[in-house]
């Protein structure tokens, strides 16, 4: 399972949204005075935050502090947008985007947390979804995040998948690419069709074909489509960075599945694009000639690298 770490982690309890965050927690959940004043005697005793407190209390969940920081986020940006911003992100969320519609799919049983939220593996995708939205920025177009990893067989297909699910089971539109050209593997996951896909999107300057996703109204996937005869040029394409910035104003959250980085250079033209990465590497297998080699091919990107994960399985 995946062992989530990153670079230093920003406070929640020294953030600009604690507050919003704190008012939250308080008023979404009905913590009581009482639970209040026993998170408030608890902090100082442990050297705790709020919310370090309260979960440690056991008054609140995991998936109630992330609700309750999306909450905060939005209300922040509101806050800078103004009204006018404030309007027209409502009527987003409201719209019907979708133009180009695929077929239903369902994820597949090896997407434990589509289908077993208590898990340990779900627990740790659902922490690792946390330490996302704390490192997001507050806006109105989507964090795009390109999962890269050095070689295949790393898992990187099926994180990408599970985080793209965590992101819509807190009630944000997600979408799932799968921007792997080469070997997709997204549709075998979902049992989707792979006709209309990423490539043909591009290639033929067409609309996107989504599938909405059974149980998961926030998601939708955008399959890679069938492998065309020169991916890496397809990617580096001007019409998908234009795609690319649709998305972003679309969705509130944009992950891509990409090629290992060994065999093919599509990941960093992908990362260069999305500016936002997550460095996959799976134990007792990833050397560190590769992770290194990775790492320094990812500095000629100036992508953001928000943290690593080490599979273990």
């Amino acid at each position: 399972m995946s062992t989530p770490y990153s670079k230093e982690v920003p406070d929640t309890e020294s953030s600009g949204a604690d507050l919003d965050l704190r008012t939250a927690l308080i008023s979404r959940f009905k913590l009581s005075p009482e639970k209040i004043k026993a998170v408030q005697d608890l902090m100082p005793l442990e050297s705790l935050g709020f919310v370090d407190a309260a979960l440690r209390l056991g008054f609140i969940t995991q998936d109630q502090v992330d609700d309750a920081l999306v909450w905060a986020k939005r209300r922040q940006s509101e806050a800078a947008g103004g009204l006018v911003e404030t309007a027209i992100r409502k009527i987003s969320d409201n719209r019907q985007i979708i133009l180009a519609q695929g077929e239903m799919v369902r994820p597949g049983a090896q997407l434990i947390l589509a289908h077993d939220p208590d898990n340990p593996r779900s627990e740790k995708i659902r922490a690792l979804r946390t330490e996302l939205l704390l490192l997001s920025e507050v806006s109105s177009h989507a964090n795009t995040i390109a999962l890269l990893s050095a070689s295949g067989g790393e898992g990187r297909s099926q994180l990408a998948a599970e985080l793209a699910i965590s992101f819509s089971q807190l009630g944000r539109r997600t979408l799932l690419v799968d921007a792997d050209l080469r070997l997709p593997k997204q549709h075998i996951l979902f049992g989707s069709t792979n006709e209309n896909g990423l490539g043909e999107a591009i290639s033929r300057n067409q609309k996107a074909w989504f599938h909405p996703v059974n149980g998961l109204p926030q998601l939708s996937l955008l399959t890679a489509g069938t492998t065309p005869p020169n991916p890496l040029e397809l990617l580096s394409d001007g019409r998908f960075s234009r795609i690319l910035q649709d998305w972003r104003k679309t969705f509130e959250f944009v992950i891509l599945d990409t090629p290992p980085i060994k065999d093919y250079a599509d990941g960093l033209a992908i990362a260069t694009l999305a500016g936002k990465v997550i460095v996959l590497s799976r134990a007792q297998r990833t050397s560190y000639y590769e992770t290194r080699e990775l790492l320094r091919r990812l500095g000629s990107t100036q992508s953001q690298i928000l943290g690593a994960v080490i599979n273990h399985f």
